[in-house]
């Protein structure tokens, strides 16, 4: 049995979020979350290591242990090695402090892995990510060769796609460290390297020092927090505003495709007296619509039927992806997931009735609206509380904003009076 300490790194000074470690979540410090989570792992000595008085004092009157360290050290890892002088253990866990909804699953399958292999001396995570999210340079990436060795680490979309007819896998780093004691020995003898200062990352230090680092692959984690914008959106998954299963399945949403009769309408036919059908449509659907443009992500619709009256409607919330008149919507799915340049699993498709079966088939993610037969909503991944034409759209278009952590366009009141600005009721 190889003893371990779990270690959480807690500086007060934050450019972004000054005093994060005590920000407030649901009546708990964050650090307080943070603790629970490692001090449920079996046999583990955990510690928060701070640089600041007041987030120890905290950390002491939940009974929690802490240990004041310098307030000079460049990295986690730094501050790790000068509590490794005063806590012994074979294996030390470097766990952020501003990741309060870390699984402890994970954090075990990352002990699991290290006391099964003695011959890793860094081990890490990860989990994987589409192309729209390995844009973002904040979003740390990671390429893997076959035995799961760490081949490099980067803030550019690793690797480049040189043919865009090659499909890859993008894999985000999640910065949870494990590290044998002899490697933590050494580190603070091991030269800066180059590329570590030029992406700003600390574990190419190891990798220029001929040190492997194993990564282990986990489902997609919850956010951390950098931002107050990023403490609301962990908020309202611990209030269980949004399930961990929606978190994982909208996250990678960049396309909507909707059914309109029965989704966008209540699936109620009216006459006039020249024979022409009307349909009664939701205001509430037109603005979520309106909000997922204006957050990047396209919406097309299709149907069954072709009609004046949904044509001025598709051209009233400015829908440039349409597709009318159709008799096999799974076709059709894929024709538009092709026209809009994105793929099956960042596809959301929504429907109502045993007509969209076929377009489930060809989206990623398949919703239904609250009032659909129970043996659609059982082939659903996610089904909604809203009825159809009441506003069903809306509902998803906000679990999806919340989640990609547009807050903005959602409670700010002058983001909002400029898309407002644009919407045909």
């Amino acid at each position: 049995m190889q003893s371990v300490a779990i270690v959480i790194p807690a500086r007060y000074s934050s450019s972004r979020f000054p005093g994060k470690p005590l920000a407030d979540i649901l009546g708990k410090p964050m650090i307080q979350h943070v603790y629970e989570k490692a001090a449920s792992i079996k046999n583990a000595t955990v510690v928060v290591a701070t640089d600041d008085d007041r987030i120890l004092s905290v950390v002491h009157s939940f009974g929690g242990k802490g240990m004041m360290t310098r307030p000079d050290h460049a990295s986690g890892t730094d501050r790790l090695v000068e509590v490794m002088n005063e806590i012994d253990a074979d294996l030390y866990i470097n766990l952020q402090g501003d990741e309060p909804l870390v699984r402890v699953e994970d954090l075990e399958l990352l002990i699991q892995a290290m006391t099964a292999d003695r011959s890793i001396e860094v081990g890490t995570l990860y989990h994987a990510i589409n192309e729209r999210q390995a844009q973002d340079p904040n979003t740390v990436k990671v390429v893997t060769s076959h035995s799961g060795r760490a081949c490099y680490f980067s803030r550019s979309p690793i690797p480049f796609i040189r043919n865009n007819e090659i499909q890859t896998n993008y894999k985000q780093h999640v910065g949870v460290y494990a590290y044998r004691k002899s490697v933590l020995e050494r580190y603070t003898q091991l030269p800066e390297s180059n590329v570590e200062s030029a992406e700003q990352l600390e574990q190419l230090r190891l990798l220029d020092s001929d040190i492997d680092i194993y990564a282990f692959e986990v489902m997609k984690t919850g956010p951390g927090v950098d931002t107050p914008e990023d403490l609301q959106k962990v908020i309202a998954i611990l209030q269980g505003k949004q399930s961990e299963s929606e978190k994982s399945l909208l996250s990678n949403t960049e396309l909507v495709i909707t059914d309109i009769d029965g989704v966008l309408t209540d699936g109620g036919i009216y006459y006039d007296e020249h024979g022409e059908c009307i349909k009664r449509f939701h205001v509430r659907d037109g603005l979520g619509i309106k909000l997922l443009q204006q957050a990047g992500i396209q919406v097309a619709v299709l149907s069954g039927k072709d009609s004046k009256p949904l044509r001025k409607r598709i051209s009233d919330l400015g829908i440039d992806i349409f597709m009318l008149g159709i008799k096999d919507k799974e076709v059709a799915c894929k024709e538009i997931i092709q026209r809009a340049g994105t793929t099956k699993v960042n596809t959301v498709y929504i429907g109502d009735d045993t007509i969209d079966l076929p377009a489930f088939i060809s989206c990623g993610v398949a919703v239904a609206v609250a009032d659909a037969p129970e043996y659609v909503k059982a082939k659903c991944d996610l089904v909604l509380e809203t009825k159809g034409g009441f506003g069903a759209l809306r509902e998803i278009a906000d679990k999806i904003l919340i989640e990609q952590g547009n807050f903005k366009l959602l409670d700010d009141p002058s983001t909002f009076l400029k898309v407002h600005a644009a919407v045909t009721q």
